[in-house]
């Protein structure tokens, strides 16, 4: 009984490998394995081919053109017109303290009262010496009257009107010196009472100033006064943001360090700007050589006393205008060897990469100039998908929003910008 072979052949009609009956042999084998094989490699590159990968789906924006101010930011730290330490000038018992603490206090207030008594008799004391001196002096310029004819008629001798003469020298001496001792021991008394130097706002009081306790020159402060209506602002810029502050102050006709200059805005540490615009008041004489900064100082009104001295701010001040400036987010711009590139759309949807050179940065974007114009659509997301002359898949740009703490409403996100 023979047996046979089904082995395999290629049917061009159904492009599909058929079953033939054959005998069985080592080589019919061997030749149907190598058939088969190859029918299955065939089979999977035309399958290969048909399911084609579609293209990355990327987010783009379109170029915009606008104006853009340009600023230029310092870090700064507030403080006072006036920021006084009030210290005691004499040492006594604290009886009472005249104001609450953080409270508006007005110039010659009294904030800390110390037991006049001892004071009050040393003034006694000095006035009672300066009345015996006045007295002696007194008494020697009589001697002087009465011994000057005396003494030109020879009745007594030239050495008797000349002693008493230095008497009387010595006795008004004696009354200055006594004169001195009552206005130091006034001085004294007056000390007692202290009282604030300006209007403004009072600090805490110190642990030491406390009621019953011994103050004096050496218990250090006692509390602090610091005027809050304006404020200052404290800030150092370099010689060139310096420069085009002064140039630009000229070219309007105006002068920097007056109410003309340039105006100047605070930026808190919520990241919000003070309502309130400030002016430049005056800069330092002379740059810091070791920094190549110069210190400028800003004045701002505060009337409801939101801004408080020691606070760090961001001080940011207008130097020009760049005119049809392009805009793109800066998160659609690569820096790559030290060259900035973006990645443009076209109309077939094929990628350019264009190198691009930077400027200003603007919130969330950046002021660039190129091989790019308005309208242009880039790349904001999904940069690392592209590449040159590749087609994409673009969707409008949707800036992420961070999620909103707990307990707190999120923000609505922006509506996607024009492509």
């Amino acid at each position: 009984m023979k047996h046979q072979l089904e082995y395999l052949t290629w049917d061009h009609e159904c492009a599909c490998p058929s079953r033939v009956p054959g005998p069985l042999d080592s080589a019919t084998r061997r030749l149907a394995l190598a058939a088969a094989v190859t029918v299955l490699a065939v089979s999977g590159c035309k399958k290969a081919e048909v399911a084609q990968v579609p293209p990355p789906e990327v987010e783009v924006v379109a170029v915009a053109q606008t104006n853009v101010p340009i600023y230029r930011e310092a870090v700064g730290t507030l403080a006072g017109d006036v920021d006084a330490t009030i210290s005691a000038q004499v040492t006594g018992y604290l009886l009472s303290r005249g104001y609450t603490e953080g409270s508006v206090v007005t110039n010659g207030q009294v904030l800390f009262q110390i037991d006049p008594a001892p004071f009050q008799a040393d003034l006694d004391k000095a006035e009672s010496q300066l009345a015996q001196a006045q007295a002696t002096e007194k008494k020697y310029a009589l001697m002087v009257d009465r011994y000057t004819p005396l003494a030109a008629t020879q009745a007594i001798s030239q050495q008797e009107l000349d002693d008493a003469v230095q008497n009387q020298k010595a006795a008004q001496a004696n009354v200055l010196a006594a004169k001195a001792s009552v206005e130091q021991a006034k001085l004294n008394l007056g000390f007692c009472t202290i009282r604030s130097p300006a209007n403004g706002v009072a600090g805490l009081a110190s642990p030491q100033a406390q009621v019953g306790n011994l103050v004096g020159p050496n218990t250090g402060a006692l509390t602090t006064v610091t005027t809050v209506d304006p404020m200052r602002a404290y800030f150092s810029v370099d010689q060139r943001t310096l420069t085009e502050l002064q140039e630009r102050t000229l070219a309007e006709g105006k002068k920097l360090g007056t109410s003309e200059g340039p105006p100047l805005e605070l930026r808190l540490a919520t990241g919000s700007v003070y309502p309130l615009p400030g002016q430049i008041r005056f800069r330092n004489n002379q740059v810091d050589v070791k920094t190549g900064t110069v210190r400028l100082v800003g004045e701002f009104p505060n009337p409801d006393r939101l801004l408080v001295p020691g606070m760090f701010v961001g001080v940011r001040a207008k130097i020009g205008t760049l005119t049809n400036a392009l805009l793109v987010p800066q998160r659609a711009v690569t820096e790559m060897q030290g060259r900035y590139l973006i990645a443009v759309v076209g109309a077939d949807n094929k990628v350019t990469i264009r190198p691009v050179s930077t400027g200003e940065r603007v919130k969330q974007d950046w002021v660039i100039a190129g091989n790019v114009k308005p309208g242009d659509r880039v790349v904001a997301e999904g940069i690392q998908k592209v590449r040159d002359g590749a087609v994409v898949n673009p969707v409008p740009f949707v800036e992420k929003v961070a999620a909103a703490p707990a307990g707190q409403a999120e923000e609505k996100k922006p509506e996607p910008k024009a492509q």
